[in-house]
């Protein structure tokens, strides 16, 4: 998979340099919120999961940037990430971002320090194949993927990860229905990541990458604001700490053109030992 998406990217440079794609670039263009928020590994997206659409306003003539800062409490972890992503021609997309994930009291308990944090950074490239979001007979589709290495090495064996670097691939598919008002998006990612990489990947339980599935659904109230939920399937890797799917509702207000604000219930289950991880998933997302 990682052969063919190096081809796809390639294939798709090739296309935004070739002469009849060489047209003046354009700022902004694409409708309010259809560019997505940033999700919790950096892609553009719903909060939980990539969608098949472009970071940024752009549309096929521009380039786009589009820039957040999330944060997500819950009973007792904190977690924040804070990013970027570059869309060239709504067509290849350029991602970072830096997770953080705080034990607070609980790191005491685990033997690591009270407040200790783990931490991450994740590079990620996602190109869309074919179709569009709204306007094309097929819906948008595209193919990612996401480097991910860890700040914690030593800890991250120690929990029985086997690896404290990897990569997750993903395939995903969206569309935005408009006479309805209804998004649907689907993915399905090859990944072997311990909560998103934060605990390392692969364990004593299951060292290979398995296929895990990833919803989104969203119903868009008016011009600027937009309703749905989501869920992403997790591996179950380590047998110190089970992991359980993610759930969360969420409601996204374009406040300008250019910012967006998004707060959700999540429900991460149970984390590095804790059962019940639930809260709030609050972001900042600005996007040119």
């Amino acid at each position: 998979m990682a052969r063919r998406f190096a081809s796809a990217c390639v294939a798709a440079l090739a296309l935004l340099s070739c002469p009849a794609a060489a047209r003046p670039l354009r700022n902004g263009g694409k409708l309010l919120l259809t560019n997505g928020i940033s999700s919790l590994d950096g892609a553009a997206g719903g909060g939980l999961t990539p969608w098949a659409v472009i970071a940024g306003n752009e549309t096929s003539d521009g380039i786009g940037l589009s820039a957040h800062a999330t944060v997500v409490p819950v009973k007792d972890y904190d977690y924040a990430s804070a990013g970027a992503a570059l869309g060239f021609r709504d067509r290849i997309e350029l991602s970072y971002a830096h997770q953080r994930f705080d034990t607070n009291r609980i790191g005491a308990l685990l033997g690591l320090g009270a407040n200790y944090r783990f931490a991450q950074d994740i590079f990620g490239a996602k190109v869309r194949l074919a179709g569009d979001l709204v306007y094309d007979a097929l819906p948008a589709i595209a193919i990612g993927a996401q480097y991910k290495t860890s700040n914690n090495d030593a800890i991250v064996h120690a929990l029985g990860a086997k690896h404290a670097s990897g990569a997750d691939y993903y395939a995903t598919v969206s569309r935005l229905f408009l006479s309805r008002s209804i998004l649907l998006s689907a993915t399905a990612r090859l990944t072997k990541a311990n909560q998103m990489g934060l605990l390392g990947f692969g364990g004593d339980k299951q060292r290979a990458a398995t296929l895990q599935f990833e919803g989104s659904a969203a119903w868009q109230l008016s011009r600027r604001i937009a309703i749905g939920g989501e869920y992403r399937r997790k591996p179950d890797n380590l047998g110190i700490a089970r992991e359980d799917d993610w759930f969360d509702a969420f409601i996204a207000y374009a406040l300008t053109d250019n910012l967006t604000a998004t707060v959700a219930y999540t429900d991460l289950g149970s984390v590095a030992t804790v059962k019940g991880q639930r809260g709030a998933f609050v972001q900042l997302q600005a996007a040119f």
